[in-house]
């Protein structure tokens, strides 16, 4: 049975590495849409160019306490450029979120990298701003140039006694919402964040070598009632006008019920959403 290169079908010989012809590693990982033993390096298919599923197209996590976040690739982008975390650190949760920046080359590594970088610092009780800082540099070591400097938005959020300290920078937001009488929907959400961003919504503030002057804004809330924090991304609150959100379940539970409107909805971002309770049980 003759050989071919399941890129180019020139003829191979077996034992070959590369196609002579055309320089396809040959015995590549197969393609999870065509099927061709084509996949490179970078996790493309070299004949139908999709780009693989990872781990990072759906995640989950859920805190003892019942916190809880959700990521997904969404609907029409070929990868997840968003990121989390959701962690206890002590009697405080920590999350951030941060969108990569879509026009910015490797968009996903800069997100990854600021969430790993600042979650880990307010987990060690550092402030949001030495976070945020912490954050940028690394993000900025992605970069080779000015011209090639990955970024990503960023906002990052700490719930301890029933108080909230926040700071964002861009436009991943966070709301706050009041606890729903019995029954009812909770239809009044309150953003806590200020977009960094003009009219046509070009942002103005991200992180990244190439960003300029960029200040976090910083927040601290009190509740006054019980309720949730809601922290997204774009994905999520480019469909919350006039939206009912889920007033029962656990937050995991309300997580995947908002990512299944903002995904009915379109889809057309990475959709990235944690909900954390305060001073009321979800269930």
């Amino acid at each position: 049975m003759a050989v071919i290169c399941p890129v180019c079908e020139a003829p191979v010989l077996e034992g070959d590495t590369y196609c002579e012809a055309c320089g396809h590693a040959l015995g590549a990982p197969a393609c999870a849409s065509c099927g061709a033993p084509a996949v490179d390096a970078e996790g493309y298919c070299e004949r139908c160019g999709l780009r693989q599923p990872t781990g990072r197209d759906h995640a989950e996590i859920v805190l003892d306490g019942g916190a809880a976040a959700v990521t997904d690739r969404g609907l029409r982008r070929s990868r997840n450029e968003d990121a989390m975390a959701l962690l206890w650190s002590g009697e405080a949760i920590v999350t951030v979120v941060c969108d990569g920046v879509g026009s910015s080359p490797r968009a996903d590594e800069a997100s990854a990298v600021a969430v790993e970088t600042a979650s880990a610092a307010l987990a060690r009780g550092l402030p949001q701003e030495e976070a945020f800082d912490l954050a940028g540099r690394a993000v900025a070591k992605l970069a080779t140039s000015v011209n090639d400097a990955p970024a990503s938005t960023y906002v990052a959020a700490v719930v301890e006694r029933g108080r909230i300290t926040f700071g964002w920078a861009g436009d991943t937001r966070a709301y706050w919402l009041p606890a729903p009488e019995q029954g009812a929907a909770i239809r009044h959400c309150i953003l806590l964040t200020v977009d960094d961003a003009v009219e046509t919504g070009e942002i103005t503030a991200w992180l990244g070598a190439d960003a300029v002057d960029v200040a976090l804004h910083v927040r601290t809330l009190t509740p006054e009632e019980p309720g949730l924090l809601l922290v997204c991304s774009d994905g999520l609150w480019r469909y919350l006008d006039g939206y009912a959100f889920p007033s029962t379940g656990t937050p995991i539970e309300m997580a995947r019920e908002m990512l299944r409107h903002a995904l009915d909805s379109g889809g057309q971002d990475n959709v990235t959403i944690a909900l954390i309770p305060l001073g009321v049980t979800h269930g």
